[in-house]
């Protein structure tokens, strides 16, 4: 069945439906587009801290005064050994991520050996985010093993410039269509509760659109203590969040919505189950950047009470 499209101002009306009519119309579409198989992937820090960009979210940015435990570029067999560890998880896919705005020359000829040698892994897919990367750099990470490739665009364009000038919107939207040219496909997704308007977020979801990434990682901010947002517990609430899954599902009707950082602590486990029905089917499991996630038990148990199989 072909999916219905909609306007940005219908789409802003559908927004203010009672909350049980949009996970209904949000879940037919789901299950037009989808069987009950849900992706599981994890990801590593192979190198945390020092970042040059000004991200108001980020405790990874020099700019901002939170206090994690900065890192290096790890060793190959670390991350190696971690992706053979998430294998046994259940994740299907791995994704090595680095902090910073480009990796150093040298960097990046260690990450290519990462790459290598994660890709390696039988029944792993190879995932990676390692920043803005030059033409030449996607051409190297495609050839040692990247399928996917992520980069966000965090937010809308018009609500960017609140959230970061280190470098603009349209530097992201290009990387996405870069690692696209080559290939590989793009997972590419949003943080929400950032202070941004409900237009805002239906930009986000139309500018995604316009991308056609395979995977969007929903994010909800975790306000961390020494960041400018660390105030910001209260710029949306639960039931704002389902709605807006909803709504990315509505305009990204074939994209993988996956839930990413911020969803054990901004979501009960009702509410976790709820944003599945509407159309989650993916899932970021284990430990994030620089905060804790969710244990793979669990979320298996989760999937397994929704009749979903964890994939």
């Amino acid at each position: 069945m072909k999916n219905k499209e909609y306007s940005k101002e219908e789409l802003l009306k559908l927004y203010d439906l009672p909350l049980n009519d949009l996970i209904e119309i949000s879940h037919k579409i789901t299950d037009e587009n989808f069987g009950n198989e849900v992706e599981a992937c994890s990801i590593i820090s192979a190198k945390t801290g020092a970042c040059s960009e000004n991200c108001k979210y980020c405790s990874q940015s020099k700019h901002n005064h939170a206090e994690i435990e900065c890192h290096p570029l790890m060793d190959v067999e670390t991350v190696k050994k971690a992706a053979l560890s998430a294998k046994e998880n259940g994740a299907t896919r791995f994704c090595i991520v680095t902090s910073g705005r480009v990796p150093t020359d040298k960097d990046f000829e260690k990450i290519l050996e990462m790459i290598k040698s994660v890709a390696s892994i039988d029944g792993i897919h190879c995932c990676a985010s390692l920043g803005l990367l030059s033409e030449e750099q996607v051409k190297q990470i495609k050839d040692a093993g990247v399928e996917r490739y992520n980069h966000n665009i965090n937010t809308s364009e018009n609500y960017h410039k609140n959230i970061c000038t280190t470098h603009k919107f349209s530097d992201r939207v290009n990387t996405v269509k870069l690692i696209q040219k080559y290939g590989m496909e793009a997972c590419c997704g949003v943080i929400i509760g950032m202070g941004e308007s409900r237009e805002d977020r239906i930009d986000m979801a139309l500018a995604l659109k316009e991308l056609n990434p395979k995977t969007v990682p929903i994010n909800f901010l975790n306000p961390i203590k020494g960041t400018p947002l660390e105030n910001y517990e209260d710029k949306i609430d639960e039931e704002e969040i389902l709605k807006t899954i909803c709504m990315f599902r509505i305009v990204l009707p074939k994209a993988l919505l996956r839930y990413a950082g911020g969803r054990t602590t901004r979501l009960s486990e009702y509410n976790q189950k709820l944003g599945i029905v509407a159309g989650i089917n993916s899932v970021l499991v284990g430990n994030y950047l620089t905060t804790t996630g969710s244990k793979a038990d669990e979320d298996k148990q989760m999937l397994k009470e929704l009749d979903k199989v964890m994939a």
